[in-house]
């Protein structure tokens, strides 16, 4: 499992550091085509691969002038494959070909215009005046003999250029970013129209792919997997039962942290779609293990324990069980990989991270190809119910860490309600689907209030809810004043306990979505 291996017409982007690399690889994806991003020192293992049809080198926030900035080996791939280097790579590229690399006075980032553009196939279909995002520290102030000016803006005297007699092509400015408006006409130039790749890599290709291969590595073997309710461990479940029928061996844990009742409904969808499901009833293991905790690293630490414990516990019930199944995507393997290249390793965040090795089973991982909204594109193609594939994401531990201080029993009730008030809420305004992630926080904090003729003295409870892409960076969601007023106000009257309900307008960063 160290790393991928490409598919017919895929193409290579080497990462240098830039946090716009993943960017870059979900626009190549949104032309159907196949790419894997890798370290740009591992670009060797790669530079006679067949299936590779084009190379994209990323920017970095490295200068080509440090001493230990990235220096990628092109050799086999310059002259032989099409490349594209952005930013730091265009700078690299251009430095190696005796051009002039200076470092900026002021370092050029925002918006700029191509002011002029050579005819030529790059630029197909992109006019001068076309904006682009720049964001360097070095500017190629000087072409050399062995390069051809393909763009200018007013202040970047070499925007865009190629290197004569070969299909390597850079740009100074970030094709794969929203602001580059011509971004995406760029980034088909050169993946289609250069490297001629087909752009038939569609959730229908990688569902018969992966479910041929899945039933050629695992054969005959009993496997198991835990689901969540969430959208990849569903998705990762389907995909195997495609494959493997009843040797997939599914455990659905109710911890006692989920939304309200949604493990009876999530457990009926599940045996819907005839996946060969446990449900297990584990609330007063979790309840028990979060006894008298009010730290949120330690809450999560006793979720997970708990988890692990409950689960090899159930897994030991199935005979001769030889794969853990996980719903691992791939941003997860991007991110456990630095640029320098160490070995990828599972995230500790997954729930069942700290299993592999305790149960010494070998690990499958359905997804690990795919970005989230391929995740769900490919739920889709396998027919998954509605209600999960458009399912928010939610916390591993759980409510547990939207209870701010000592989890109970009486606690988690009360949010569970303030939460399907809410939540329900959103789904009859038409608002569920606008919202990257919601929630109720029950705080720590209790307020004077009035009801009736009677003073009260109770729990104060706050709503979030955001959007986003990809849950990186969020905004709070501008819901309108009238559906929160709505909300509250059933939230008050119908949740005893509840006298105060207040509204979360903080962005990430500075905030995280979760309060803990």
């Amino acid at each position: 499992m160290a790393r991928c291996t490409p598919l017919p017409d895929s193409i290579l982007i080497l990462d240098h550091g830039s946090q716009y690399t993943q960017l870059i690889a979900r626009r190549v994806r949104e032309l159907n085509v196949y790419c894997e991003i890798h370290p740009f020192s591992k670009a060797q293992q790669f530079a006679n691969d067949p299936n590779i049809k084009g190379v994209i080198l990323s920017g970095s926030p490295s200068s080509v002038h440090e001493p230990n900035a990235p220096d990628t080996d092109l050799t086999g791939i310059l002259g032989k494959l099409p490349v594209l280097a952005v930013c730091y790579g265009a700078q690299l590229i251009a430095k190696r070909a005796g051009a002039i690399v200076e470092r900026s006075k002021i370092r050029e980032y925002g918006r700029a215009h191509l002011s002029t553009i050579s005819d030529h196939r790059l630029f197909d279909g992109i006019e001068a005046g076309s904006q682009v995002w720049m964001s360097h520290g070095d500017s190629i102030t000087a072409p050399s003999e062995a390069m051809e000016v393909l763009a200018s803006t007013k202040d970047v005297p070499v925007a865009a250029f190629a290197l004569n007699d070969q299909l390597t092509f850079a740009v100074q400015f970030h094709p794969e970013v929203y602001h580059t408006t011509d971004g995406a006409q760029l980034l088909h130039n050169f993946v289609i129209g250069i490297c001629g790749c087909a752009g038939d890599w569609t959730p229908h290709g990688f569902v018969q792919m992966t479910v041929d291969r899945l039933r050629a590595d695992l054969g005959s073997d009993q496997v198991v997997l835990a689901l969540s309710g969430g959208v990849d461990s569903s998705v990762a479940a389907l995909l195997l039962d495609r494959a493997i029928g009843d040797q997939l061996h599914c455990i659905f844990v109710d911890n006692g942290l989920l939304r309200k009742d949604e493990y009876a409904r999530v457990l009926e969808s599940y045996r819907h779609l005839g996946l060969n499901i446990t449900g297990v009833d584990a609330r007063e293991d979790f309840i028990t293990a979060l006894k008298g905790l009010e730290d949120p690293e330690t809450k999560r630490k006793a979720v997970g324990r708990t988890f692990i414990e409950v689960f090899d516990r159930e897994a030991h019930r199935i005979t001769d069980v030889k794969w853990l199944a996980q719903g691992t995507i791939y941003p997860d393997v991007i991110e456990s990989v630095s640029v320098n290249g160490p070995s990828v390793t599972i995230k500790s965040h997954h729930n069942v991270g700290g299993l592999p090795d305790r149960m010494k089973l070998k690990v499958v991982e359905p997804l690990r190809l795919l970005f989230k909204d391929e995740v769900r594109r490919v739920g889709k193609e396998l027919g998954l119910d509605p209600n999960i594939l458009g399912r928010h994401p939610f916390p591993g531990p759980g409510l547990s860490i939207r209870i701010l201080g000592e989890v109970t029993a009486e606690r988690v009730a009360l949010l569970q309600e303030v939460d399907h008030i809410f939540i329900q809420g959103l789904r009859d305004e038409g608002l569920y689907d606008q919202v990257w992630q919601a929630g109720a926080i029950l705080l720590p904090v209790k307020s004077v209030g009035v009801m009736g003729d009677e003073r009260t003295y109770e729990n104060a409870v706050a709503l979030r809810a955001v959007t986003s892409t990809d849950g990186m960076t969020a905004d709070w969601c501008h819901l309108p004043y009238e559906f929160l007023a709505r909300i509250s106000n059933s939230i008050i009257n119908r949740v005893k306990g509840v006298n105060r309900v207040v509204y979360d307008i903080s962005s990430k960063p500075p905030a995280t979505i979760e309060w803990e």
